[in-house]
């Protein structure tokens, strides 16, 4: 057999071997690809966890900022004194009244912030993909993107407006609900709560204040999720981490500066939506602002319980990232863990 005979056949054989090798890796990322249906719940999932983790860590700012907003304290140190001295008259130990104080009105954030978290951080995985089809500006190849997985900031902020779509229609009842907890005098639950807006304004009422609320949160959404990921992109950069590795400092300074950013840019919105649904009076928004700059002295006027709220937002949306990012960083142990059992199996 001649030296030219054997190369082909070695080729040959070659080519063979590197033919079923891709077609057994190929195989291998169809049975591994996770389906639709799995990649929504995981997305859900990770929102969910985030949004007790945010709950948790900033109820009591909430609370002392709805009170500012509401016109029942003048401002933070005074809505943080009417709450200890409420504290102080109840019976019982008065630092157990005083946690309770602050507390007050958690149930309904907890039920309804985890779906609000959950349908936002799933809406904004849905964003994304929908984003990847329409290029944002004429040097972005959408191909390009969509094969490196990589967005632009503005398919980013896109991907988060679009987010808060779905989201409305879980935040504005529930945030009505709770605004009138916070803000009404004795104890009262989310259930006795609801029932009385119902029973006094009609169930529609429960949706008072639901285009404040997504003038809210679509330009805050875009904002948040937009500044989180750049500003996660540049310091796993600055510390050398790799792209996809999880860094706990940079999840926390990342989710802590999207939560501030975005904060100080809708909190007007946010004073009109909260005069909205504390309020019995049929007003549109056009109507409580005039209202509110007429009478809390101009543009001031639209930002009482500031302090507190930018006090939250670091911690609180530092939380949420981090919950969020260790759920799916769990997500894919648990995968690889599963990957490698059936490569042995």
């Amino acid at each position: 057999m001649s030296d030219a005979s054997v190369e082909v056949e070695v080729e040959l054989e070659q080519g063979l071997l590197g033919g079923v090798q891709q077609h057994q890796d190929q195989n291998n990322q169809k049975l591994h690809a996770k389906s639709p249906l799995v990649e929504n719940l995981q997305s859900l999932v990770a929102g969910g966890v985030g949004g007790v983790c945010a709950v948790l860590t900033g109820h009591p700012f909430d609370l002392v900022k709805v009170r500012c907003q509401s016109n029942q304290a003048r401002n933070a140190t005074d809505a943080v004194a009417h709450i200890l001295k409420e504290a102080r008259a109840a019976s019982g130990p008065a630092s157990v009244n005083a946690v309770r104080g602050f507390y007050r009105g958690v149930v309904p954030p907890l039920l309804g912030v985890t779906p609000i978290f959950a349908v936002s951080f799933w809406g904004y995985d849905v964003g994304k993909k929908l984003v990847t089809h329409f290029p944002f500006s004429a040097s972005e190849s959408t191909a390009a993107n969509a094969t490196k997985k990589e967005l632009s900031t503005a398919q980013m902020a896109a991907a988060g407006f679009i987010s808060a779509i779905p989201t409305t229609l879980v935040t504005a009842p529930t945030e009505r609900v709770k605004v009138v907890m916070q803000t009404t005098q004795g104890k009262t639950s989310f259930a006795d709560a609801a029932r009385q807006i119902v029973r006094t304004q009609g169930f529609q009422s429960l949706f008072k204040g639901s285009l404040a609320t997504l003038s809210r949160d679509g330009p805050g959404s875009a904002l948040y999720f937009a500044s989180y990921e750049v500003c996660k992109e540049f310091l796993n950069k600055m510390s050398g981490h790799k792209s996809g590795e999880l860094s706990i400092t940079n999840v926390c300074i990342s989710g802590g500066l999207a939560g501030v950013s975005m904060w100080a840019v809708v909190f007007p919105i946010d004073t009109v939506k909260t005069q909205l649904q504390s309020s019995s009076k049929r007003q549109s928004m056009v109507e409580v602002t005039r209202e509110i700059y007429r009478t809390r002295g101009g543009i001031k006027g639209f930002f009482p319980g500031i302090g507190p709220a930018m006090l939250r937002s670091f911690p609180a949306n530092a939380a949420t990232f981090l919950g969020v990012e260790m759920t799916h960083s769990l997500f894919k142990k648990y995968e690889q863990r599963g990957r490698g059992a059936s490569t042995l199996a």
